[in-house]
């Protein structure tokens, strides 16, 4: 079963549509939007949950491979969604971000971010909380929150060997992407309430 099969499988169990995306990619963002536009005619929530370490040689090629998957892709894909956002009652749009992009944690010594040596993940999930911040204030009739989902074992973390389920992280994205129409905004979130960052 190719991976686009896998994911239309595991979206019909819960009863949604897989659309493919690559948030690197204009066009498969446009024909994603307007797949989504043709069949429901607006857009409720938006996860945007793409990303890359940008590990190994720090240098130009991956520091743009990094910010383009990690932070260009929230304002790739968030633009292109804002006509469907608008078009929904109650909009919401959940960034996955990352303490490791928090200045609080990653000078923390008592915190584990203070030691990872993931300069560019870092930086580009730090651009992805202020584009959070940036979205709440300009776009008021939508809901923009950044979220922590906690350290999840997947093929990202991997070489690590560290992290939950994603299941068990999946929780706080899911609560974020829920709200109700009078939760919160230009928050940065983790499963505990809001982190400083």
């Amino acid at each position: 079963m190719s991976p686009e099969d896998q994911h239309g499988a595991a979206a019909a169990e819960i009863g949604a549509r897989f659309v493919q995306l690559d948030v690197t990619d204009d066009a498969s963002v446009s024909r994603a939007l307007a797949t989504i536009d043709a069949a429901e005619g607006r857009l409720d929530v938006l996860v945007n949950n793409a990303g890359v370490l940008g590990s190994g040689v720090l240098d130009g090629p991956t520091a743009l491979r990094a910010f383009d998957t990690n932070a260009v892709g929230i304002v790739r894909v968030t633009e292109a969604a804002l006509p469907l956002l608008r078009n929904s009652p109650n909009p919401t749009v959940v960034n996955v971000s990352s303490s490791a992009g928090s200045f609080w944690a990653v000078t923390n010594p008592d915190r584990p971010e203070f030691g990872l040596p993931l300069a560019l993940y870092s930086a580009s999930k730090s651009a992805a909380t202020m584009l959070t911040v940036q979205y709440a204030k300009s776009q008021p009739g939508i809901k923009f929150n950044a979220v922590e989902p906690g350290t999840t074992a997947t093929d990202m973390t991997a070489a690590f060997g560290i992290g939950r389920t994603p299941e068990e992280s999946a929780g706080v994205v899911v609560r974020l992407a829920t709200l109700g129409a009078d939760g919160p905004t230009g928050t940065f979130q983790d499963e505990n309430g809001e982190l400083p960052w």
